[in-house]
């Protein structure tokens, strides 16, 4: 009977062991996919970070282009003004000298 209950202690034994050895395992799997699951939320926020990034320089280069489209708008629009200016001077010049043009004394 004591080598039965032994036997029994032992297999006992065995088994509490081995159900700590599996804990452990699937404790340590557990671990494992939590650190890949998380090294690929990292890989995704790379790729996010990179998209957001690149987004945004391409928002500054179209703000930059729209400022130097503006600056141009603006050159021309001053060279137009002066040109009509120095079409109406050559004009009144032109109305000046035309001895056709009726001038009011």
């Amino acid at each position: 009977m004591t080598a039965v209950i032994v036997i029994v202690l032992v297999v006992v034994a065995v088994l509490i062991v081995a159900g700590i050895v599996l804990g452990r395992r699937r404790a340590q799997t557990r671990i494992e996919e939590r650190r890949r699951q998380a090294g690929e939320a990292r890989g995704m926020a790379q790729v996010t970070q990179l998209e957001a990034d690149r987004q945004a320089a391409e928002a500054q280069e179209r703000a930059a282009r729209a400022r130097r489209e503006e600056l141009a708008a603006q050159q021309q629009q001053l060279a137009a003004e002066q040109s009509r200016a120095a079409a109406d001077d050559l004009h009144s010049r032109a109305d000046e000298l035309d001895p056709d043009k009726v001038r009011e004394n």
